[in-house]
């Protein structure tokens, strides 16, 4: 018998996108692996992706990421 049970960790009022899955859950159901969050409301959670795809485009176009120029070259 195990001495350390394997649980995933979150409270209600919480709420987490599943990436597995594709839905919305509170608590959360699925491990922290495949999950964004914790998120304040259900509509934040069901919003992860927009707001996933939005950060990603404001870090590729992000003048100070790309330090290196078309002249640079590469080592």
């Amino acid at each position: 018998m195990a001495l350390f049970k394997k649980r995933t960790v979150g409270k209600p009022g919480e709420w987490y996108y599943c990436l597995e899955h594709k839905k919305v859950e509170e608590g959360p159901e699925c491990p922290a692996k495949d999950r964004f969050g914790p998120y304040a409301s259900r509509g934040d959670a069901q919003h992860a992706m927009d707001t996933a795809r939005e950060r990603n485009l404001e870090w590729e176009n992000d003048p100070k990421w790309h330090d290196r120029t078309e002249e640079t070259p590469e080592p």
